[in-house]
């Protein structure tokens, strides 16, 4: 509860900021605009959170963090919008956001993981030639993240999914994006390597509905059932934390049903 309230407090500072007088109104500092878009963030509250990154964004051209935290939060909102428009707008922002943060700090693993998560999610809407088109910049971003924070969940998982996702393209497509689109980088997935960064993005963050999430897939699709059934069912009573746990948790328990 005490989270609770000191986020509702940062919140309301920087309301009561906006509404004062016309002749006493000044900018809110970015820094406060970052800390109440966590705060609502933490709330669970996106647009909100994803309105206050913005505006840090606007007043501050060389924010890395405003523009960053807007390109995580406008993927999580495409998570659960329905495909079409409003999904591919709030996807494109989301990369030019996590690209204008590399481009302020090109050294650092969280502009890299946005746009390998952006790209990710993207890459989730298209057909089997346009995913794989996506799939040489998700892993290069990924692993380029992981030079800089080699235990970032974030990327750990990003690339743990881009090894999965691979071996679930079947085998001609595979071979076609060798041979005829240059992406010998896809020689390197295998399952083993799939599972094995699924489960050290869950040692690093083992509370993350979402690292249990994809992990129980690998297991399932590698014949795990029993494992796979582990963590569904502890999805099912874990807390809800992030944006979109609600969503992963009515995820899991649909792939429950069908093992």
């Amino acid at each position: 509860m005490k989270v609770v309230h000191a986020a509702a407090g940062i919140v309301l500072c920087v309301a009561v900021a906006r509404a004062e007088s016309p002749q006493a109104a000044a900018p809110v500092p970015v820094a406060a605009l970052l800390a109440a878009g966590d705060s609502l963030y933490a709330l669970r509250s996106t647009r909100e959170a994803l309105a206050q990154y913005l505006e840090a964004a606007r007043q501050d051209a060389r924010s890395y963090e405003a523009r960053w935290k807007a390109s995580r939060t406008e993927v999580d909102l495409a998570e659960t919008s329905p495909k079409g428009a409003a999904m591919d707008s709030l996807l494109e922002r989301a990369r030019v956001h996590a690209t204008e943060a590399i481009e302020i700090r090109p050294k650092d693993a969280e502009g890299r993981f946005a746009l390998a998560r952006a790209l990710g999610r993207k890459a989730l809407s298209v057909g089997t030639m346009d995913r794989i088109r996506f799939s040489k910049v998700i892993y290069a971003e990924a692993t380029e993240a992981l030079t800089y924070d080699s235990t970032h969940a974030g990327a750990l998982h990003v690339l743990g999914m881009w090894h999965a996702e691979i071996m679930r393209v079947n085998g001609f497509a595979r071979t076609f994006a060798k041979t005829f689109l240059g992406a010998q980088v896809f020689s390197k997935a295998s399952w083993d390597e799939a599972q094995r960064l699924m489960e050290m993005s869950v040692r690093v963050d083992p509370n993350r509905i979402v690292h249990k999430l994809d992990l129980a897939g690998i297991y399932a699709d590698r014949g795990d059932k029993a494992r796979a059934r582990e963590l569904y069912q502890w999805i099912a009573a874990a807390p809800l934390v992030d944006v979109n746990d609600d969503l992963y948790r009515r995820q899991a328990a649909e792939r429950l049903k069908r093992l």
